[in-house]
């Protein structure tokens, strides 16, 4: 009677068994079977020479006011409360009278080429030089959801693979101890669309964002308890390999077998590394300062620690980290539906030191040029008032920061009508960034293709989008694809 499985079988079916109940957590899914899968997180040959070793997606929840902060409009100061004539998208109650609303802050000019930023973030004005600002985003939808989804991974709608995702399935890891795409968020809650925006959606879960605390344990469900001698989980770990190579020779033919070893195996590797990696008390009191960590203000201590993280994980070889604002006690803290003033004032304090020290900090560590840092929301703010004093969302025009990474410092790229609604010059689709970032890391946005149910899916879906990797924002040549 066969009503049960051996021990052989048991283990056989379950990975090596035990090892699977904690990475099951880690990496949230099971991997499906996938010619994908075999891939793994090996180093991998780009399709042609990269300009960018690592990425930085700084994505800034609820939607950053272009006009407020990055594009000043002197029409609007002139039309101060005077209606909008012409016609307008209008979704939340509010907006309903169709009247201008002015700038609250000054604007000054920086930088050699006399860019304009607004006087609540001077620090981000402060490294004008370095950066590339597209005042000619658009984005895809008008909701927080569906926008940052959308942003994150091409698609309004959950379940596909995020940008991180791509480059980590394109490119694997440089580190072989490290994930090749970690996310530092808030760990007291979840910014707007949580964990959808990184998911491995139908790639093998290896490809999806491990999360990293700010605070406490760094990896999160993969600690340590065991007060053990040095040594000793160097030498488990190289048992472990032995048993998973010889377990490997029996059943050669099974294609989800490597990655699930490398999976488990990677998580122990994390176990030891991650920690010395992200060991803040390896910074001196100037790096801090400049960051802005323990200065007095907990939220911008807490946004500072990721991003000092972010610059270590750059030295540790990560290919791609994705960096969030708090999410309490407001999930989509730039969502300046109540007053652009005092709603600005508030965040801007606490994301605007750490961005530019994080500009500084990897210039004068030689390391800005092979990383891309993009700073963006998921749409902006209407030119129009809500309730005398908010703005509401528009998905018609926004404004992205782009830094290092082979990208024109200095420049202010494409065009916004007088009032700032809507995008009319050079125009940049969420589909033209994508393929742009891959570009940088010397990846096809065309030629990097997943086989999911028939098809081969890419990130920007060339085969029906018109996406152009935008060449006016580089220094490097443009290769074909």
């Amino acid at each position: 009677m066969r009503g049960y499985l051996s021990r052989r079988d048991m283990l056989r079916t379950s990975g090596l068994g035990l090892g699977s109940l904690a990475l099951a957590q880690l990496l949230q899914t099971e991997l499906p079977a996938a010619e994908g899968q075999a891939r793994g997180l090996q180093p991998r040959d780009p399709h042609f020479p990269p300009q960018v070793k690592s990425v930085i997606l700084m994505m800034q929840n609820g939607g950053p006011s272009q006009m407020d902060l990055f594009d000043p409009k002197p029409e609007l100061v002139k039309r101060d409360g005077q209606k909008h004539t012409d016609a307008i998208e209008q979704f939340q109650p509010g907006s309903e009278g169709n009247k201008l609303l002015k700038m609250p802050f000054a604007f000054a000019k920086h930088g050699q080429h006399g860019m304009d930023f607004a006087s609540v973030i001077p620090h981000i004005a402060s490294v004008a030089d370095e950066i590339c600002k597209v005042r000619s985003m658009v984005s895809g939808h008008n909701n927080h959801t569906e926008a940052l989804i959308m942003f994150n991974t091409g698609k309004l709608f959950p379940g596909r693979p995020a940008l991180g995702s791509w480059v980590s399935y394109g490119l694997g890891t440089a580190n072989q101890n490290l994930p090749a795409y970690i996310v530092l968020r808030d760990e007291r809650a979840y910014n707007t669309s949580g964990t959808m925006l990184w998911q491995n959606g139908w790639m093998p879960a290896i490809y999806g964002g491990t999360e990293v605390a700010t605070q406490g344990s760094p990896i999160l469900n993969l600690t340590s308890t065991d007060e053990r001698p040095d040594g000793v989980d160097a030498r488990n770990l190289q048992l472990l390999g032995q048993l998973n190579r010889r377990f490997k020779r029996r059943f050669q033919d099974e294609l989800d077998l490597e990655a699930r070893i490398q999976n488990y195996e990677l998580a122990a590797r994390m176990q030891l590394a991650a920690p010395q990696v992200l060991d803040m008390s390896k910074e001196t009191d100037d790096t801090k300062k400049l960051y802005g960590i323990d200065q007095g203000h907990d939220e911008m201590s807490r946004y500072a620690t990721r991003c000092l993280m972010a610059r270590r994980l750059v030295e540790a070889g990560v290919r791609f980290i994705q960096v969030f604002p708090p999410g309490h006690p407001n999930t989509q803290p730039w969502d300046a539906h109540g007053n652009v003033k005092t709603d600005n004032e508030k965040i801007c304090k606490i994301v605007d030191q750490p961005t530019g020290a994080l500009i500084k900090d990897l210039r004068q560590r030689g390391l800005l040029d092979n990383t891309l840092i993009i700073w963006s929301g998921e749409f902006g703010r209407l030119p129009i008032s809500q309730n005398g004093s908010g703005r509401d969302h528009n998905r018609n025009a926004c404004t992205t920061l782009l830094a290092g990474g082979g990208v024109k410092g200095g420049l202010s790229y494409g065009a916004t009508d007088e009032l700032g609604y809507r995008s009319v010059e050079n125009v940049v689709t969420v589909h033209d960034l994508h393929a742009t970032v891959l570009h940088q890391m010397g990846l096809s946005h065309k030629k990097l293709t997943y086989r999911h149910q028939g098809h081969d899916e890419s990130l920007t879906d060339s085969r029906v989008t018109d996406a152009r990797v935008v060449g006016d924002l580089l220094t490097n040549e443009v290769h074909p694809v």
